[in-house]
C-alpha cells in the first residue's frame, strides 16, 4: 500500500506542469520578501511614525517599492512558469517566457485615463496569477510544439547564438501571440471584459472554498503530514495547486495593511508557514522534547542534533535521522499536532484575540515567536499565539516521545548486558 502512495504522490510531484507552476511562482518569491521588508518599514507600530513617514514623504516611496516589488507577483509568475516548462522540454525556455509575459499584457484589460492607458497593480499582483497560470503553461505548450516540430528559421553557421535563438522564437512566438490575440478578440465578441475575473470565478471559487476554509485547510495539513510520513515531501505535492490561493490572501491582506482596511483573511501563506507549520511540519515540539526529556543515548543526540536546525523550521533531521518517516509510534502527534495549532489560531484570530497575518511575507527559515510579531505587522498577541501553540505541542508529543524513549532506553540496557553474559558464560 505504502509503495502504491509514494509512486501516486511521487508521480504528482514531478508532473512537469506542476513543477513548472511551483518553479515560476517561487521565482517571485526574492521580490515578495524584499516587498514585505519595506511593507515593515513603512508600517512600525510607533506612536506617529507613519504620520511621520507622511509629513517627510517618505510613505508614498515605500508604497511604489511594495507594489514595485510584492504587486509583480503575477507577471513574474507567467514569465517563470512558461520558462521552466519550455527548459523540460528542452527547448528556449528564456524565449518562451518572455513570449508569455507578452500575451499576459495582451489579454489584460488597459484602464484609460487623460494621461494615457496601462495596467492595474491589481492585474499584475496576486489578482492576475490565475490568468499567468494558465497563459504560462499554454504558452510554453505552444511554443515548444513549433519549435518541436522544426517551425523555425534557421540561420547559417558562424552566427551569434543569441541571434540564432531570437530567429528560433519568431514563428513560435508568433503563433503564441496570435492566439492569445485571438482569445482577447473572442472575449471581448462575447461580452467578457475581462479574462481575470472571468477565471477567478471560474477556478478561484472552488479553490478558495478549499484554500481559505478551516476545513479545507485541515485536509490540507492531514494530507501533507501524510506524505512526509511515507516519506515524500508534502509541500512539493501539495503547494502547487493549493499555494496561489494563499498567495491572493496574502496579497489581499497586504494591500488592506496598507490602505489602514480591516483585513478579510486569516489563512494566508504566512498562516501556513509562520503559525502551523512552526518548526517544519510543527516538529518543533517534537525536537524541544527529544532535547529536553529524552533519557537514551541515541534520542539525546538526536534532540541536540536537530533543535537548532527545527528552531529555524527545518525538520529534514529529525524526519529521516529519528526518524519520523514511517514511524507509527508517532504519525498520532505527527498529524494531529498541525490541525490542532491550525483551528486554535484560527479561532484566536477569528475573535479578534490574536491580530490576522497583516500580508507581510516572512522568510520561512525565521524562527517561531520573532516570525509571528512580523507576521502580524508587529503585534505582540502574534509572538504570544506561537509560544502557546509551541507548548501545546510540546505537550502533544510529550507522552509519545516518553514512551518511545523508555523502548529506546531497554534497547540500550539489553546491548550493554549481552557482551557481560558471554563473558561469563565462556
Amino acid at each position: 500500500m505504502l509503495e502504491k502512495i509514494e509512486a501516486i504522490a511521487g508521480a504528482i510531484g514531478s508532473q512537469r506542469h506542476l513543477r513548472a507552476l511551483r518553479d515560476g511562482i517561487l521565482l517571485s518569491m526574492p521580490l515578495i520578501i524584499i516587498g514585505s521588508f519595506f511593507l515593515i518599514l513603512g508600517n512600525l507600530p510607533i506612536n506617529g511614525y507613519t504620520d511621520w513617514l507622511a509629513k517627510i514623504e517618505l510613505a508614498p516611496v515605500f508604497n511604489k517599492i511594495v507594489n514595485g516589488s510584492f504587486g509583480l507577483m503575477a507577471i513574474i509568475a507567467v514569465f517563470g512558469i512558461a520558462r521552466s516548462l519550455a527548459d523540460h522540454y528542452e527547448v528556449d525556455g528564456v524565449s518562451a517566457g518572455v513570449v508569455a509575459l507578452a500575451s499576459f499584457v495582451i489579454v489584460t484589460p488597459d484602464v484609460e485615463a487623460k494621461t494615457g492607458s496601462g495596467i492595474p497593480y491589481a492585474f499584475v499582483g496576486s489578482g492576475g496569477l490565475f490568468v499567468a497560470i494558465l497563459i504560462g503553461l499554454i504558452s510554453a505548450e505552444i511554443f515548444r510544439f513549433f519549435v518541436q516540430k522544426n517551425f523555425t528559421i534557421k540561420m547559417p553557421e558562424g552566427v551569434p547564438v543569441a541571434v540564432e535563438k531570437s530567429f528560433a522564437a519568431l514563428i513560435p512566438g508568433f503563433m503564441v501571440i496570435l492566439v492569445w490575440s485571438l482569445v482577447y478578440l473572442l472575449l471581448g465578441l462575447a461580452g467578457v471584459d475581462n479574462i481575470h475575473t472571468l477565471l477567478t470565478g471560474i477556478l478561484g471559487k472552488p479553490l478558495g472554498a478549499l484554500g481559505s476554509s478551516l476545513w479545507g485547510t485541515l485536509i490540507i495539513i492531514a494530507l501533507n503530514s501524510l506524505f512526509w510520513f511515507v516519506g515524500i515531501h508534502g509541500a512539493n505535492t501539495i503547494n502547487p495547486v493549493i499555494q496561489p490561493i494563499w498567495l491572493q490572501n496574502t496579497d489581499a491582506n497586504r494591500i488592506a495593511f496598507q490602505t489602514g482596511h480591516a483585513l478579510p483573511h486569516i489563512i494566508t501563506n504566512e498562516f501556513m508557514l509562520n503559525f502551523v507549520w512552526m518548526g517544519g511540519g510543527t516538529t518543533i515540539g517534537l525536537v524541544i522534547c527529544l532535547w529536553l526529556f529524552a533519557r537514551s543515548k541515541n534520542n539525546k543526540a538526536m534532540g541536540s542534533l536537530s533543535v537548532a536546525p527545527g528552531v529555524f523550521n527545518i525538520n529534514e533531521p529529525v524526519l529521516f535521522g529519528l526518524p519520523v518517516v514511517l514511524n507509527f509510534k508517532l504519525l498520532i502527534p505527527f498529524v494531529l499536532t498541525p490541525m490542532i495549532t491550525a483551528v486554535i489560531t484560527y479561532f484566536s484570530m477569528a475573535t479578534g484575540l490574536v491580530a490576522k497575518p497583516a500580508g507581510i511575507v516572512v522568510p520561512w527559515t525565521m524562527p517561531p515567536v520573532i516570525s509571528g510579531y512580523l507576521a502580524t505587522g508587529g503585534k505582540i498577541s502574534g509572538a504570544v499565539i506561537q509560544l502557546i501553540t509551541l507548548a501545546l505541542s510540546v505537550g502533544i508529543y510529550y507522552p509519545f516521545v516518553r514512551s518511545m524513549d523508555k523502548a529506546e532506553l531497554r534497547n540500550e540496557g539489553d546491548e550493554q548486558q549481552e557482551p557481560t553474559t558471554k563473558d561469563s558464560i565462556s
